[in-house]
């Protein structure tokens, strides 16, 4: 989308907290993912590498979570200022001429 009309419609903040919140969840499936590999692993080697992996993983997590949790995307700690953020998310979108 053009920069000019994100910027007049609000949609920029959005973008990038859309952006943000699937790289949170890609991150935790990458954390499901290497968890599982490692409990699967044939190789004290490969196990011991996969652990390394999901222990990076979890630290990315972690301070992707600190990032959408200061830019105000994500609020785990308060379950009515997340679904108030739900809403006024899922009504933008709603706007968003088709």
């Amino acid at each position: 989308m053009n920069r000019i009309i994100e910027n007049l419609t609000g949609l920029n903040t959005m973008t990038d907290q859309v952006i943000a919140m699937d790289l949170l969840m890609a991150a935790k499936t990458g954390i499901k993912m290497y968890a599982v590999a490692a409990t699967e692993s044939a190789t004290d080697e490969v196990k011991s590498t996969l652990i390394r992996h999901l222990n990076e993983s979890i630290d990315t997590h972690e301070k992707i979570t600190a990032y959408v949790m200061q830019r105000g995307f994500y609020h785990p700690y308060n379950m009515e200022e997340q679904i108030q953020l739900d809403r006024t998310n899922v009504q933008t979108a709603l706007n968003i001429p088709s």
